[in-house]
């Protein structure tokens, strides 16, 4: 759920308000979420843990907190899914594209 800056054009895309914002709450997600693994920790859970640092920009920006966790959640689906295309294209220029011949 948090994308982290392994390359930087994974956030190519992304406005510089945008960066910015997603560096500031996965910052804080590294402090209060430690090593929890989120794909077996309830969204719930990792959502009310990052709902301090939220309300902080949403009360920075005029914005009701509801505006700031949806646009978070944009901004990591897209980087998310521009993750995903840059490890298929990845696996594609090494050969890897077609797992059913190995």
């Amino acid at each position: 759920m948090f994308p982290t800056p392994n390359n930087p054009d994974q956030f190519a895309s992304l406005s510089e308000e945008d960066k910015a914002m997603l560096a500031r709450i996965n910052a804080y997600a590294e402090q209060v979420l430690g090593d929890i693994d989120p794909q077996k920790t309830r969204i719930s859970f990792q959502l009310d843990k990052l709902r301090p640092v939220m309300q902080e920009i949403a009360d920075e920006k005029g914005v009701p907190l509801e505006d700031v966790f949806i646009r978070y959640m944009d901004i990591s689906s897209t980087v998310l899914a521009r993750q995903d295309a840059m490890l298929k294209e990845d696996l594609n220029d090494v050969g890897l594209t077609d797992f059913t011949t190995l």
